[in-house]
């Protein structure tokens, strides 16, 4: 059970996919303007890292690694990710239109998205099995939406804040978004 534990607070505080890997910036500077959008992205990206981790660790450790054929792990998990977040965008689309119509471009992206990528292949490459795997899917993706909901909120606070101009948009968004990294490094060694 301590392993687990350690494996859960790791992926979410000290090896955050975003804070610390710096995996998957696309959407959490696309879609952190708002809270709600953030949330949302959030959920879809935990589903998605959860199923495609699972998927991902079956297919590596009762296909690939019998057959010896370890080289088509990052194909197999491409085509097995892509297909999971075509399930989440059609399931949005008929029950959850207004989050659909929120993400917009970056629900799609999420099959290119390289922290749920990442998480597959650091699972392979951390001899996770089949349920240590899946617990670092759902713990990474928990992670990523804890700093796309951190950010978020900050990123709300700054539009009302009093910012210079030419530090207005993306780069007061960047400064903030190292300033919340910077403070994620304070849990390194946190588990060691």
């Amino acid at each position: 059970m301590t392993e687990y534990f350690l494996i859960i607070m790791s992926a979410i505080l000290v090896d955050n996919f975003v804070l610390s890997k710096f995996l998957g910036i696309c959407p959490f500077l696309g879609v952190s303007k708002k809270l709600e959008t953030a949330a949302g992205m959030g959920g879809a990206v935990i589903f998605v890292m959860t199923l495609a981790s699972l998927a991902t660790a079956a297919l590596y450790q009762f296909i690939l690694a019998p057959l010896g054929m370890e080289y088509l792990q990052t194909l197999g998990f491409i085509l097995v990710i892509a297909a999971l977040v075509q399930f989440v965008e059609i399931v949005l689309k008929k029950m959850v239109p207004p989050l659909y119509q929120a993400l917009g471009i970056y629900l799609p992206l999420i099959t290119t998205n390289c922290a749920v990528l990442g998480a597959a292949l650091l699972a392979v490459t951390n001899e996770y099995d089949v349920l240590k795997s899946t617990v670092y899917g759902f713990a990474a993706g928990v992670g990523f939406t804890l700093a796309l909901v951190l950010f978020s909120g900050v990123r709300e606070k700054i539009e009302m804040a009093d910012v210079p101009d030419s530090l207005k948009g993306i780069p007061a968004a960047l400064l903030a978004a190292a300033l919340v990294s910077v403070s994620f490094f304070g849990f390194q060694g946190l588990f060691a």
